[in-house]
Protein backbone atom coordinates (compact mmCIF):
# COMPACT_ATOMS: atom_id res chain seq x y z
CA UNK A 1 0.00 0.00 0.00
CA UNK A 2 1.58 3.34 -1.16
CA UNK A 3 0.74 6.51 0.41
CA UNK A 4 0.16 9.58 -1.37
CA UNK A 5 0.20 13.15 -0.75
CA UNK A 6 1.99 15.54 1.22
CA UNK A 7 1.27 18.02 4.04
CA UNK A 8 2.27 21.80 4.93
CA UNK A 9 5.99 22.00 6.18
CA UNK A 10 7.87 21.83 3.65
CA UNK A 11 10.50 19.64 2.57
CA UNK A 12 9.88 17.72 5.88
CA UNK A 13 6.47 16.86 4.96
CA UNK A 14 6.68 17.06 0.67
CA UNK A 15 6.20 13.22 0.55
CA UNK A 16 4.44 10.50 2.68
CA UNK A 17 6.47 9.41 5.50
CA UNK A 18 5.07 6.37 7.46
CA UNK A 19 6.28 5.75 10.74
CA UNK A 20 4.10 2.79 12.43
CA UNK A 21 1.36 0.62 12.33
CA UNK A 22 -1.13 -0.94 14.81
CA UNK A 23 -3.83 -3.58 14.44
CA UNK A 24 -6.60 -2.77 16.17
CA UNK A 25 -7.70 -4.38 19.51
CA UNK A 26 -10.71 -6.34 17.46
CA UNK A 27 -7.56 -7.18 14.82
CA UNK A 28 -10.07 -6.04 11.87
CA UNK A 29 -8.09 -2.69 11.09
CA UNK A 30 -4.70 -1.33 10.91
CA UNK A 31 -3.94 1.99 11.58
CA UNK A 32 -0.66 3.70 9.98
CA UNK A 33 0.43 6.89 11.58
CA UNK A 34 1.95 9.19 8.34
CA UNK A 35 4.26 11.92 9.39
CA UNK A 36 4.47 13.32 6.09
CA UNK A 37 0.83 13.33 5.64
CA UNK A 38 -0.80 14.76 9.07
CA UNK A 39 -3.00 11.75 8.77
CA UNK A 40 -3.54 8.28 10.57
CA UNK A 41 -4.51 5.87 7.49
CA UNK A 42 -7.23 3.36 8.79
CA UNK A 43 -7.24 0.20 6.53
CA UNK A 44 -9.49 -2.88 7.02
CA UNK A 45 -7.46 -6.06 7.94
CA UNK A 46 -7.84 -9.46 6.98
CA UNK A 47 -6.28 -11.47 9.09
CA UNK A 48 -6.09 -14.46 7.20
CA UNK A 49 -4.87 -13.19 3.97
CA UNK A 50 -2.88 -10.49 5.78
CA UNK A 51 -4.29 -8.27 2.91
CA UNK A 52 -5.24 -3.94 3.61
CA UNK A 53 -8.05 -2.37 1.86
CA UNK A 54 -8.51 1.98 2.87
CA UNK A 55 -10.50 2.50 4.84
CA UNK A 56 -10.69 5.92 5.61
CA UNK A 57 -8.18 8.37 7.84
CA UNK A 58 -7.98 10.97 10.44
CA UNK A 59 -6.18 14.53 10.52
CA UNK A 60 -4.30 15.96 13.29
CA UNK A 61 -2.89 19.51 13.10
CA UNK A 62 -0.99 20.52 9.64
CA UNK A 63 2.28 20.52 10.94
CA UNK A 64 1.89 18.37 13.80
CA UNK A 65 3.52 14.96 11.88
CA UNK A 66 2.09 12.03 13.75
CA UNK A 67 4.74 9.29 14.62
CA UNK A 68 3.81 6.37 16.70
CA UNK A 69 0.53 5.33 17.78
CA UNK A 70 -1.02 3.42 20.64
CA UNK A 71 -4.45 1.96 21.66
CA UNK A 72 -5.92 1.94 24.99
CA UNK A 73 -6.61 -1.78 26.70
CA UNK A 74 -10.25 -1.01 27.08
CA UNK A 75 -10.44 -0.80 22.86
CA UNK A 76 -12.19 2.41 23.11
CA UNK A 77 -9.72 5.06 22.79
CA UNK A 78 -6.50 5.63 21.04
CA UNK A 79 -3.31 7.97 21.36
CA UNK A 80 -0.93 9.42 18.73
CA UNK A 81 2.41 10.95 19.38
CA UNK A 82 3.16 14.13 17.32
CA UNK A 83 6.78 14.21 16.45
CA UNK A 84 7.15 17.85 14.97
CA UNK A 85 4.73 19.97 17.62
CA UNK A 86 5.99 17.83 20.52
CA UNK A 87 2.35 16.94 21.67
CA UNK A 88 -0.48 13.83 22.32
CA UNK A 89 -3.56 13.39 20.35
CA UNK A 90 -6.06 11.69 22.08
CA UNK A 91 -8.48 9.77 19.64
CA UNK A 92 -12.20 7.82 20.28
CA UNK A 93 -11.99 4.35 18.54
CA UNK A 94 -15.66 2.68 16.94
CA UNK A 95 -14.17 -0.93 16.22
CA UNK A 96 -17.42 -1.44 14.45
CA UNK A 97 -16.91 1.55 11.95
CA UNK A 98 -13.16 1.54 12.11
CA UNK A 99 -13.44 5.20 12.74
CA UNK A 100 -10.90 7.69 15.30
CA UNK A 101 -12.76 10.62 16.05
CA UNK A 102 -10.56 13.18 17.51
CA UNK A 103 -10.76 14.16 21.26
CA UNK A 104 -7.94 16.39 22.79
CA UNK A 105 -4.34 17.66 21.86
CA UNK A 106 -1.67 18.20 24.24
CA UNK A 107 1.86 18.92 24.54
CA UNK A 108 4.27 16.87 25.91
CA UNK A 109 6.16 19.50 27.42
CA UNK A 110 6.12 21.82 30.39
CA UNK A 111 8.04 24.11 28.66
CA UNK A 112 7.92 25.69 24.88
CA UNK A 113 9.60 23.94 22.19
CA UNK A 114 13.42 24.58 21.47
CA UNK A 115 15.74 23.78 18.49
CA UNK A 116 16.44 20.01 18.86
CA UNK A 117 13.69 18.66 20.22
CA UNK A 118 10.73 16.38 19.40
CA UNK A 119 8.84 13.35 20.20
CA UNK A 120 9.29 9.56 19.31
CA UNK A 121 8.05 6.57 21.83
CA UNK A 122 4.08 6.53 23.03
CA UNK A 123 2.81 3.81 25.33
CA UNK A 124 -0.42 2.72 27.69
CA UNK A 125 0.52 1.63 30.85
CA UNK A 126 -1.48 -1.77 30.91
CA UNK A 127 -3.92 -1.08 33.76
CA UNK A 128 -5.18 2.17 31.06
CA UNK A 129 -4.46 4.52 33.57
CA UNK A 130 -1.66 6.14 32.53
CA UNK A 131 0.15 7.55 29.00
CA UNK A 132 3.85 7.74 28.31
CA UNK A 133 5.70 9.78 25.87
CA UNK A 134 9.16 10.55 24.77
CA UNK A 135 10.94 13.88 24.60
CA UNK A 136 13.92 13.75 22.63
CA UNK A 137 16.18 17.21 22.82
CA UNK A 138 14.34 17.68 26.27
CA UNK A 139 15.59 13.92 27.03
CA UNK A 140 12.42 13.23 29.05
CA UNK A 141 9.47 11.03 29.24
CA UNK A 142 6.02 12.67 29.60
CA UNK A 143 3.57 11.22 31.90
CA UNK A 144 0.00 11.84 31.68
CA UNK A 145 -3.46 10.21 33.79
CA UNK A 146 -5.76 8.95 31.43
CA UNK A 147 -9.83 9.78 32.50
CA UNK A 148 -11.09 6.19 32.51
CA UNK A 149 -14.70 7.51 30.86
CA UNK A 150 -13.83 10.06 28.44
CA UNK A 151 -10.15 8.91 27.72
CA UNK A 152 -8.88 12.71 27.66
CA UNK A 153 -5.26 13.17 29.08
CA UNK A 154 -3.83 15.40 32.31
CA UNK A 155 -0.35 16.20 32.72
CA UNK A 156 1.72 14.61 36.37
CA UNK A 157 5.34 14.35 35.26
CA UNK A 158 8.20 15.06 33.32
CA UNK A 159 10.99 12.79 34.25
CA UNK A 160 14.53 13.25 33.11
CA UNK A 161 16.10 9.71 31.13
CA UNK A 162 19.43 10.06 32.68
CA UNK A 163 20.48 10.63 29.18
CA UNK A 164 20.04 11.88 25.47
CA UNK A 165 17.92 11.20 22.93
CA UNK A 166 15.27 8.87 24.49
CA UNK A 167 13.78 7.07 21.15
CA UNK A 168 12.10 4.46 22.80
CA UNK A 169 10.96 3.12 25.81
CA UNK A 170 8.98 -0.13 26.85
CA UNK A 171 7.12 -0.94 29.66
CA UNK A 172 7.64 -4.04 31.48
CA UNK A 173 4.75 -6.79 31.45
CA UNK A 174 3.74 -6.89 34.96
CA UNK A 175 3.24 -3.17 34.59
CA UNK A 176 6.05 -2.30 37.12
CA UNK A 177 9.07 -0.68 35.34
CA UNK A 178 9.61 1.32 32.40
CA UNK A 179 12.63 0.93 30.41
CA UNK A 180 14.32 3.51 28.57
CA UNK A 181 16.88 3.30 25.29
CA UNK A 182 18.79 6.63 25.35
CA UNK A 183 20.18 6.32 21.84
CA UNK A 184 22.79 9.34 21.92
CA UNK A 185 24.06 8.89 25.30
CA UNK A 186 24.44 4.93 24.91
CA UNK A 187 22.33 3.96 27.93
CA UNK A 188 19.34 2.35 29.20
CA UNK A 189 17.69 3.00 32.31
CA UNK A 190 15.09 1.44 34.38
CA UNK A 191 12.21 3.51 36.37
CA UNK A 192 9.80 2.36 38.85
CA UNK A 193 6.36 2.88 37.86
CA UNK A 194 3.99 4.46 41.01
CA UNK A 195 1.02 2.41 40.30
CA UNK A 196 -1.30 4.87 42.18
CA UNK A 197 -0.11 8.09 40.37
CA UNK A 198 2.13 6.85 37.39
CA UNK A 199 4.55 8.66 38.38
CA UNK A 200 8.49 7.56 37.72
CA UNK A 201 11.68 7.23 39.48
CA UNK A 202 15.01 6.01 38.69
CA UNK A 203 15.90 2.50 40.15
CA UNK A 204 19.58 3.71 39.71
CA UNK A 205 20.53 0.50 37.56
CA UNK A 206 21.49 1.06 33.36
CA UNK A 207 23.20 -0.55 30.94
CA UNK A 208 25.56 0.80 28.50
CA UNK A 209 24.32 -0.17 24.83
CA UNK A 210 25.60 1.55 21.53
CA UNK A 211 23.03 3.42 20.28
CA UNK A 212 20.00 1.32 21.71
CA UNK A 213 16.87 2.50 19.50
CA UNK A 214 13.84 0.10 20.27
CA UNK A 215 13.41 -1.76 23.38
CA UNK A 216 10.89 -5.19 23.65
CA UNK A 217 10.29 -7.85 25.87
CA UNK A 218 10.05 -11.44 25.41
CA UNK A 219 7.50 -13.68 26.43
CA UNK A 220 9.02 -16.92 27.23
CA UNK A 221 5.74 -18.85 28.00
CA UNK A 222 7.20 -19.95 31.32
Amino acid sequence: MQHEGSSVLKPRQAAPHGHSINVSPGNKFALAADLGLDKILVYGFNAKGGKLAPAGFARVTPGAGPRHFAFHPNGKFAYVINEITLTVTAFGWDEAKGKLSELQTITTLPVEPGKGMSTAEVQVHPSGKFLYGSNRGHNTIAVFSINGKTGKLKAIQHQSTLGKTPRNFSIDPTGKFLIVANQSSGDVFTFLINQDTGELKSTSHSVKVPMPVCVKFLDLGE
